[in-house]
């Protein structure tokens, strides 16, 4: 095992944003270690896009969020401001962030993420929820990127091409060492692969395992009794 896996790649100390004169995020503390899954969850609301937008730099906030040196960073966002309808390919997109590199490394690019490379001449428009979601973390990945934030990277798509997302993921962390932040409804999805998991609702929270994480008296804790109704895929409680 590589020893630099066992160091924190992020730490994060007393961490409150604030937003409109409103406290979005209070005293968040946590750590992430180099090559780990990282699934934050929570309702619609809690923060927890607004936590990776902290996390990244692009809103202001209080506390200490302390990146390793060698970070580089790849970030999806569960909206992107693209209209797939314009006449642009996969090849095109790509070349945008890539800088037109030769078609072999593209090819190279999204078969790290299980795209066949004839799809780099189809027009992003004409790929499917799930390629076009497998896309956005080639696009991420290119610049050599060590840690993928990904906000819902399944929202939208159907049950096997989520799967494959998250097939994807755990395969880039397991293969590559790629350091995995994501942020997911799907509790079944986040006891299979998450390392570590954030429980976010405004101002309360709760970090750890999945184990102790997903329990059912920990999620009251910090949802309440109707927390079930914030996630979905539980298949039994812990």
């Amino acid at each position: 095992m590589n020893a630099k896996k066992n160091h924190p790649i992020l730490s994060v100390q007393n961490l409150t944003v604030t937003l409109s004169n409103e406290v979005i995020i209070e005293n968040l503390n946590f750590e992430i270690n180099r090559g780990e899954y990282f699934t934050i969850i929570g309702p619609n609301g809690a923060g927890k896009t607004t936590l990776f937008r902290a996390l990244i730099g692009i809103i202001p906030y209080n506390g200490i969020i302390e990146w390793a040196p060698d970070v580089r960073i790849g970030y999806v966002p569960q909206k992107l401001d693209i209209e797939r309808n314009v006449p642009l390919s996969l090849k095109d997109f790509l070349d945008s962030k890539a800088h037109a590199q030769s078609r072999n490394a593209l090819e190279r690019c999204i078969a790290i993420v299980g795209l066949h490379p004839a799809l780099l001449w189809r027009q992003l428009g004409s790929l499917s929820g799930g390629e076009f979601q497998r896309a956005l973390v080639a696009f991420a990945l290119i610049g050599d990127t060590n840690v993928l934030l990904f906000d819902e990277p399944t929202v939208g798509i159907d049950a096997p091409s989520e799967e494959q997302i998250y097939e994807t993921l755990h395969r880039l962390q397991d293969e590559k060492e790629i350091t995995i932040l994501t942020i997911s409804h799907d509790l079944s999805l986040v006891d299979r692969y998450a390392d570590k998991v954030l429980c976010v609702n405004k101002r309360k929270s709760c970090f750890g395992v999945p184990e102790e994480i997903l329990r059912t008296d920990t999620l009251v804790s910090v949802y309440g009794p109707e927390h079930r109704k914030f996630f979905h895929h539980i298949h039994g409680d812990h």
